[in-house]
């Protein structure tokens, strides 16, 4: 099978926060702004592409994590969502284990902190 990108072109972006600092929104606008989506789903209406679980859109969190894929510049880039809840993140950890989380995670701090 021939790959749509080389080898070098794909970046793996793990998003990690605390709950209700806007993982699943950020995802969301990456999605919408590559062209991935038509629109911008939000949390508390339950139309967001990664928070597929009708428990999840009920209670407006992500219970676990989503994987999507955009294409940017030439790139090939793969988003996974993370739940930010305590009780959810022992799959989120590896998860971004998996993906070298040093290399490839946008830690959220909301509240006038900066994105790393």
């Amino acid at each position: 099978m021939t790959r749509a990108f080389p080898l070098e072109r794909y970046r793996n972006i793990g998003i990690i926060a605390h709950i209700d600092a806007g993982k699943t929104t950020t995802t969301e606008r990456i999605l919408f702004y590559t062209g991935m989506t038509h629109r911008i789903g939000s949390v508390d209406d339950g139309t967001t592409v990664t928070d597929w679980m009708e428990q999840e859109r009920e209670r407006g969190i992500t219970i676990v994590s989503a994987a999507v894929t955009a294409e940017w510049k030439g790139y090939q880039i793969n988003i996974i969502d993370t739940p930010g809840h305590i009780d959810f993140y022992r799959g989120s950890a590896t998860i971004l284990a998996c993906i070298g989380w040093r290399r490839g995670c946008l830690r959220l701090c909301p509240g006038g902190g900066t994105a790393e």
